[in-house]
């Protein structure tokens, strides 16, 4: 594959650079298997669509086709379980989350990964917080009768948020 470079300019980064080293959603790590992809997640409805919305021409048109996006501030009723499940970036900060290259966050990173950016140590740490999420399966599935999509609904809305289908628990 060509290595390709993206220039970033948008509402939390200007001029930001990065190399494109794998193909677009392929080369992942082997430990690291979501079950959505960007494009899907922004479909369903995630972050109260409140999330790339300044950000269409670093990734594929395709991505925003048919996204549930808010023009203007975050609406809980575009996430696919109509719930808020987020803290907000303020608290994702003072945490210690936020890497300096993904201002805005976990999925920020995960479309970057997807289209193809390498940073071995913060994929490392990315995709360890990605896998942590799958306690979140267990309690669904410890506390849900199997078919019944609106029990625990901000956890099945948190896991859309962190790439695992929860509609199929």
């Amino acid at each position: 594959m060509r290595r390709r470079i993206i220039t970033v300019n948008d509402k939390m980064q200007q001029g930001y650079r990065y190399v494109l080293s794998a193909p677009a959603g392929r080369d992942f790590d082997p430990e690291f298997r979501p079950d959505l992809t960007p494009k899907q997640m922004l479909e369903l409805g995630v972050f109260g669509g409140k999330y790339l919305t300044d950000c269409r021409d670093e990734f594929p048109a395709s991505w925003f086709a048919r996204a549930k996006l808010s023009p203007s501030d975050r609406e809980c009723s575009l996430n696919y379980f109509g719930v808020d499940a987020s803290q907000p970036l303020s608290e994702w900060r003072k945490k210690g989350w936020i890497h300096p290259d993904d201002p805005r966050g976990w999925l920020q990173w995960y479309c970057r990964y997807y289209m193809g950016r390498r940073m071995p140590e913060e994929d490392a740490r990315q995709i360890g917080r990605w896998k942590a999420m799958k306690r979140h399966v267990s309690q669904i599935r410890k506390h849900c009768e199997p078919g019944d999509p609106m029990c625990r609904p901000r956890q099945r809305q948190a896991l859309l948020h962190w790439a695992y289908d929860s509609r199929k628990i």
